[in-house]
């Protein structure tokens, strides 16, 4: 089993940065692919940047492409994401997963799930 427990969301306004974080619990963490997706309200939930277990391969979606930096310390059990450069369109609820997916940018294979934390980005 692994626990996922988000933080770091809030309140910023646009052009401004915030750096998610999320620690999890398990033994089998550190062979996990982690990733981050959003839900906006009203919208479905979409892929936002992984990171395979080494942390060698990375993974963004266009959106935030050269925006947001998504990096692991396995030895803390935490994944980050750097959010650079915010705009109104990034609010939404970050949601953080990890699981053995052979498809890094879909839902498809990420078994665990944090309860999300929200970011709102003012105009």
């Amino acid at each position: 089993q692994v626990q996922l427990v988000e933080s770091g969301g809030g309140l910023v306004q646009a052009g401004g940065s915030l750096r998610l974080s999320c620690a999890a619990s398990g033994r089998t963490f550190s062979t996990y692919t982690m990733a981050w997706f959003r839900q906006a309200p009203g919208k479905e939930r979409e892929f936002v940047a992984a990171i395979r277990w080494s942390g060698g391969n990375t993974y963004y979606a266009e959106s935030v492409a050269g925006r947001f930096s998504i990096s692991r310390d396995n030895a803390k059990r935490t994944v980050y994401l750097q959010m650079n450069n915010l705009k109104p369109e990034d609010t939404a609820v970050y949601y953080c997963a990890a699981g053995p997916t052979a498809w890094p940018r879909t839902q498809r294979g990420y078994n665990y799930w944090g309860q999300g934390t929200q970011v709102t980005v003012s105009s």
